[in-house]
């Protein structure tokens, strides 16, 4: 059997932060109502497209791996917020990375969108139509938010994450999946006006529109149960399990799914504090962390645990390989931003034709 093995990993987060501090210049709200409800302290505003985060942070994963661009056959870009509508994002980062040999192709399923375009290139080279797949998860959300709501606005920030997956006769890579989705609850966690759909008369402006109580309802009961039920599918125990990288949503929703799998934090990966909800970019952008602090080890069992819009939920057990160095490094950076981060929120705001301060 094919197996496919995590050999490069790599992330790119935007330089320019907004402080929940900061935050309380636009709109009614303080640190301690953000921090309390979400776990979050800042979160990170690109300046630049939504593709250039994707470049970056797959060049970096290439480099970890020790391969070039033109070694690999598919790019597989999960991402609900894609520069354009035409064409696939993914086409625009295969240019952008010169995997001129690549097919190329963009997976949305929000926020558990990195799972299920990890569960597409796992498929790919377990079917043998491909041996080198590049899975991002990639984010460019800001200019989304709206400052008249406030419980929205300061969850999101922007961000990608990618991963190499090689062709492998161990037992290695994704051991277990289960991908989920209520098309019934789509409302709930949506932006209208952003495709072939007319704009709805009581909604003025794109922006990103959650119901923040019903959503955290849902997710702490999806993510906790898929993740339970993944471990088994992969013939394990929840004591195989050495760490959980769950979808960094809301500090709340993880410690619920931890418990479910009876994880302690010293099991858990978490950096909601430092970059808010990046959606499909959240996992993969931890996995890189997780790494880069020595949290996982050759044989290591983990579990990844998502939920998002759609509504979408996604869990895996993904088997780590023998190595969790890096082979290589890229030599490549964003360029400096020229504005602050909440001059490019407020940037956005005034693009929409919203008054800002």
């Amino acid at each position: 059997m094919r197996y496919a093995e995590i050999t490069g990993w790599g992330k790119c987060m935007p330089p320019a932060t907004v402080s929940n501090a900061e935050f309380t210049e636009v709109m009614d709200t303080s640190d301690e109502w953000i921090i309390t409800r979400t776990g979050i302290k800042e979160r990170r505003v690109s300046h630049v497209e939504n593709s250039d985060l994707a470049a970056t942070a797959a060049l970096r994963a290439l480099a970890c791996a020790g391969l070039d661009a033109t070694e690999i056959d598919v790019v597989v870009n999960a991402t609900c917020s894609p520069d354009r509508l035409i064409p696939a994002a993914g086409s625009v980062v295969q240019a952008k990375i010169g995997a001129t040999n690549a097919g190329a192709m963009d997976v949305n399923a929000a926020c558990s969108g990195f799972i299920y375009g990890l569960s597409v290139g796992s498929g790919l080279i377990a079917s043998g139509v491909a041996n080198k797949v590049l899975v991002i998860g990639v984010e460019r959300l800001t200019p989304w938010l709206d400052f008249e709501d406030r419980s929205t606005a300061v969850l999101f920030g922007d961000g990608a994450g990618a991963v190499v997956l090689e062709s492998s006769d161990d037992e290695v890579g994704m051991l277990s999946v289960e991908l989920g989705s209520d098309g019934t609850a789509s409302d709930i966690l949506t932006v209208f006006g952003t495709g072939s759909e007319r704009m709805p008369p009581e909604h003025e402006i794109c922006a990103i529109r959650m119901d923040g109580r019903e959503v955290f309802r849902r997710a702490v009961v999806a993510m906790g149960d898929a993740s339970v039920r993944v471990v088994e599918k992969a013939g394990l125990d929840l004591d195989d399990i050495s760490l959980l990288i769950p979808h960094q949503a809301n500090l709340r929703i993880i410690d619920a799914t931890a418990r479910r799998l009876k994880l302690d934090p010293a099991h858990v990966f978490v950096n909601i504090a430092s970059y808010g909800n990046t959606s499909a970019a959240t996992i993969p952008i931890a996995l890189t962390e997780a790494l880069e602090e020595g949290r996982v080890a050759p044989g290591d069992n983990l579990v990844f645990a998502a939920f998002g819009g759609g509504l979408t939920w996604a869990a895996a057990v993904v088997r780590w390989g023998s190595r969790v160095e890096p082979k290589g490094t890229a030599d490549i950076e964003l360029p400096p931003a020229e504005m602050s981060g909440l001059e490019i929120l407020k940037d956005h705001h005034r693009y929409r034709g919203q008054h800002v301060e």
